[in-house]
């Protein structure tokens, strides 16, 4: 394996727990699940608003549509999931000594990534078209459903700063490899064929006379 493989060296060294703190994309890793926690929660705990006097009657605040909120709770959910696995595979990424597994691991962080980058976006703007429809605000705090906005949006650039540190992963480990990579029929190459004669060696004594008969070219009939 080579001395680094998609943005980590090689496996058996000590786990440094400050150094991966201090990495770009644990910090932004961090941030996307303070985020996703601020969202979800937000909604779970001040998102819904109730009219009437029966608990039954509570409405989402923004613009009593469910949905936004459901929406928004399970984006944040899954995300907040989401980051406490890869905060694990990203501390026991460089002890993985298999360059396939690295390469699948920074495959499904680019997918799972881009995916909820565009899914954060479509969350933002369904939230704030939604709060700038609502016309009822009895019972609705403004400042949470305005923090849930933010923060929707705060994780649209978030999720997307990780889409950026996992395409420059898996390029680096994909030039990596192009680079390091050895044809096998050309790690032991086979010597050159000889087409003269073994040094040393030396010719049959009976072939120069047998070609001798041979070149006389006359035949003699046996003798009765």
């Amino acid at each position: 394996m080579d001395s680094s493989a998609y943005g980590a060296s090689l496996a058996g060294g000590a786990f440094d727990f400050l150094g991966f703190l201090k990495q770009p994309q644990t910090i932004v890793r961090i941030l996307s699940w303070v985020f996703a926690i601020i969202v979800f929660a937000t909604i779970v705990a001040e998102g819904y608003a109730t009219t009437g006097s029966a608990t039954t009657d509570a409405k989402c605040m923004f613009n009593q549509n469910d949905g936004a909120c459901s929406y928004a709770v399970t984006i944040g959910v899954i995300a907040f999931l989401a980051c406490v696995i890869f905060l694990v595979l990203d501390a026991y990424f460089p002890q993985i000594s298999n360059a396939k597994e690295r390469k699948y691991i920074v495959s499904a962080d680019l997918i799972f990534s881009g995916a909820w980058t565009f899914l954060w976006f479509v969350c933002f703007c369904y939230l704030a078209n939604q709060w700038a429809k609502t016309n009822v605000t009895n019972g609705v705090i403004a400042d949470a459903a305005r923090g849930a906005v933010a923060f929707s949006f705060f994780s649209t650039v978030s999720w997307g700063l990780l889409v950026f540190f996992a395409v420059g992963r898996y390029r680096q480990g994909v030039t990596e490899f192009g680079q390091t990579y050895a044809d096998p029929a050309h790690d032991t190459p086979y010597p050159p064929y000889a087409t003269g004669a073994p040094q040393g060696y030396q010719q049959s004594p009976f072939t120069s006379g047998t070609q001798q008969q041979q070149g006389e070219g006359s035949y003699l009939p046996p003798s009765y």
